[in-house]
């Protein structure tokens, strides 16, 4: 076999990294190409301007919300905005303070640090981050015992930029270290639809506004979603019909990841049918929940109950979940109608 031909995992870091640059080429790379989040990027765009127009480091900003809104995507169009490189991490990988230390003394005067899930950084190296962000220094133990001693790091001026999808998990000290703290909120339709026909020709993918509406009706109020749905739908197109997305390509696309026209996908219908048929609409436990509908607690709370909630599906009670009317509706029951052991036929 020739050496020029390369080996599967060649291959597979070589998609990988294509699908990270198709990923990456979607985002927006300035504040005039994002689209909605109207209030925030208002925020954001007086604070950059006016950092700008003083010629100082850009004040430290907390993002919040679920996943997939853009939270990632600001970071880099604020750094993009200041003519500064943006230093990625995760909350998980900072489990000490010497990694903390490692991160900050390598920053540049006014580049910003990016922590991803910033409420998972263990409190003892939170600690840390209040004199980096306040005073711009950090005090580091060397040694242990009677050797012990502490050193003081001077670290550049910088700019932390903090997501969270639990902003209630960050302790209050923390909080209030950030200028700004800002929430970003589900997308509507018309909003999905604009960035469902942005990516779609940056893909080079031919959609009309109607296939587009459809796929926006779908993705949950979320551009990560639909960017997924748009790679899917545009594979459909091109197996199954003439390489083009249109209202009734989209819906069948999507049909056969069983989501339907209101967004809800298997898991959605499985947990507002568990409920219906086993607990008579509740009141019902998360935990009970998951053992019932066999996922992880925190994945329901994260990613599926955040949308059957804001969307009127399901409510929160001090005894537990139950479903609304609207949750009624889509089981195709009537509220409190459930003989034991029916089976339900989800419309």
């Amino acid at each position: 076999m020739s050496e020029d031909i390369p080996k599967g995992a060649e291959l597979g870091e070589r998609a990988l990294r294509n699908a990270g640059e198709i990923d990456a080429a979607l985002r927006p790379p300035t504040f005039a190409d994002f689209t909605g989040q109207r209030k925030t990027l208002e925020r954001l765009q007086v604070m950059v301007g006016a950092a700008v127009k003083r010629e100082e480091p850009l004040k430290h900003i907390l993002l919040c919300g679920p996943p997939g809104l853009g939270k990632t995507t600001l970071a880099h169009i604020i750094a993009q905005e200041l003519n500064r490189e943006v230093r990625i991490t995760s909350g998980p990988v900072i489990d000490k303070p010497g990694d903390l230390a490692g991160l900050l003394t390598n920053l540049q005067e006014g580049e910003i640090l990016f922590i991803d899930e910033i409420h998972r950084i263990p409190k003892t190296v939170e600690e840390y981050l209040y004199s980096a962000m306040e005073d711009y220094r950090i005090d580091i133990m060397i040694d242990q015992g009677p050797n012990a001693r502490s050193v003081r790091l001077e670290i550049p001026k910088f700019t932390l930029i903090g997501a969270t999808t639990r902003v209630g998990l960050l302790t209050a000290p923390m909080r209030s270290r950030f200028t700004l703290q800002t929430r970003l909120d589900y997308y509507d339709k018309k909003d999905l639809a604009k960035i469902v026909l942005r990516s779609c020709d940056l893909l080079n993918c031919i959609i009309d506004q109607e296939g587009a509406e459809e796929i926006a009706s779908r993705a949950r109020g979320t551009p990560r979603i639909a960017n997924n749905l748009i790679h899917f739908t545009r594979d459909y197109s091109e197996q199954r019909g003439d390489g083009q997305i249109s209202r009734k390509t989209a819906a069948s696309a999507l049909e056969l990841l069983e989501i339907d026209g209101r967004g809800l996908d298997e898991m959605d219908k499985r947990i507002l049918s568990m409920i219906a048929i086993n607990y008579k609409g509740g009141p019902v436990g998360l935990g009970t929940i998951a053992v019932g509908v066999n996922e992880e607690e925190h994945t329901l709370e994260e990613v599926h109950e955040p949308f059957l909630i804001q969307e009127g599906y399901l409510k929160r009670t001090p005894q537990g979940r139950m479903l609304t009317e609207r949750g009624w509706e889509v089981t195709g029951m009537a509220s409190g109608s459930n003989p034991e052991g029916e089976q339900l036929e989800l419309m």
